[in-house]
Order: structure tokens, then sequence, then C-alpha cells
């Protein structure tokens, strides 16, 4: 670790606020620490301040008082979805079999695994960089991590009897995606980002195969933003799941929890 009194750390903070960091104090704290010598933390901050992620370059990010590996062009987990997670385990009961796709890192799935007891688990995510994270995350857990899209991977013996199916799937609308901040949208996986032309193109898939994946009286969980609440609580109940609309003001954040009838 790089000696703090051989940081000039005001001189750090300075650059990193310069650049747009809101928290530049903090993140300021966490280059030094993850420096092993003064070139190696100049090479963090020029990076940092060029606009890479700071998880991407400190190799981890925190997600439900976790630390979660993540790596260079892996989505990033936002602390907001820790609402899905939260939703995802009050409408689960003990022993669920429990799917998480689009998993991206992990992250939701590690969560999941340390608040349930469930009796098989496992995420999937059609991003090869994403699953390879996910499985290194995961790993001495006994999940399973699938790479393909959405259920297409999943064993078959698996539909009709899923207890929980949680997706964080993309849900930014094309057009809006260039509007996102630059260390998202240029070193993400666009493939996790984009939600085609409303936003809901992905959800909508989701939806309508959940509904033949989930047991009777199973539960979907998905995160997405405010303006499509609405339209999306929509789409579930076309496809016979009876949705219920959940937002944290605290985290910014909004989820829905679908059941299938029984």
């Amino acid at each position: 670790m790089t000696s703090p009194h051989r940081v000039d750390h005001a001189d750090l903070v300075r650059r990193l606020r310069a650049a747009g960091c809101v928290y530049a104090e903090d993140e300021a704290d966490l280059l030094i620490a993850a420096a092993d010598s003064p070139r190696a933390l100049a090479d963090l901050v020029d990076r940092r301040v060029a606009g890479l992620p700071l998880e991407h370059l400190l190799g981890w990010a925190e997600f439900c008082g976790m630390r979660v590996a993540v790596d260079p062009g892996v989505f990033v987990p936002r602390g907001r979805t820790a609402l899905l997670v939260d939703a995802a385990v009050a409408v689960t009961g003990p022993a669920a079999a429990v799917l998480d796709l689009c998993c991206g890192s992990g992250a939701t799935t590690l969560a999941l695994a340390r608040r349930l007891e469930p009796r098989w688990l496992a995420g999937a995510d059609i991003d090869p960089a994403a699953v390879a994270c996910a499985r290194r995350n995961l790993a001495g857990t006994g999940v399973e991590v699938y790479q393909g899209d959405l259920f297409d991977p999943v064993p078959p013996a698996w539909r009709g009897r899923l207890d929980l199916v949680v997706a964080n799937a993309p849900y930014v609308p094309t057009a809006a995606v260039a509007l996102m901040p630059p260390e998202a949208r240029l070193h993400e996986a666009s493939v996790a980002l984009d939600g085609g032309p409303d936003g809901l193109a992905v959800l909508r898939r989701v939806g309508a195969a959940a509904a033949e994946w989930l047991a009777p009286g199973g539960h979907l969980v998905v995160e997405t933003s405010a303006a499509q609440a609405d339209a999306l609580c929509a789409l579930l109940t076309a496809v016979g799941l009876i949705p219920t609309l959940l937002r944290d003001d605290d985290l910014e954040a909004t989820a829905v929890t679908a059941r299938r009838r029984t």
C-alpha cells in the first residue's frame, strides 16, 4: 500500500473532483489503498480521470455489504439493486428454486445465496465476460452460472418448477443510452444497458417466459425505472402474472414483483 505521507491527498482529490467524481475524497482513499507504489497510484488516477469506472480499476464493487469482483467491461452492480434483493427475499419461502437472469457479475446471485436457503440457485447471462466474472464470484458456493439468452441455457427440467426468478435486465431505452454517464456507456457492455426502443424489450421477454418457468404461486422480481413501471405492470398482467409495484426513494429504486396464479 502506498504510504499516505507520500501522497498529496488534497491535490489528488482536486484532480478527481475536476474530472467529475462526486465522491472524490472517498475515491482518493480507495485508489491510494489499491496502489502498491506511487507509479501505480499515478496510473490508477490517470485512468480514473480519463473516465474508467472506479470499480473496474479497483477490481471490485461494494454491493449489499459485500465486495464483489467486477472485471473490465462487466456491468457494475448499483446500490439501488438492493431493493431487488430485498423484494426477492420478502416473497420467497424456504427451500426455493431460484434463477437470477441477466446476472452480470453475479452480485445479486451471491446476495441471494447468502440471504436465502435455496434448494437450487443458478445465474444466467448472455455476456461471456459477465459469466466468467460471476463464476469466479460464486466459486465454492455450488451455484451454477449458465451462458446464453435468458432461459435458453437453463435445464428444461426446471420449466414450471421455479419458485423465484430475479432479473436485473437492461431497461434503458436505446435513445437514452447515449445520455448515460460515459463510465457506463463506454465501459460496460451495451447488452447490459440497452433495453430496446421503449426500454422494455428484454423485460417483455422475461415476463412472457417467466409465466411458463415459474411454479404456481412463484414470483418474478425485476428492476425497472419509475417511468416504465406502469407499462411493465400492464405487460406482466397481460401474460397472467399479478404485479406489485415497489419504490424506495432513498435508493432511488423501483422494482416489480409479479406472482404466477396458483
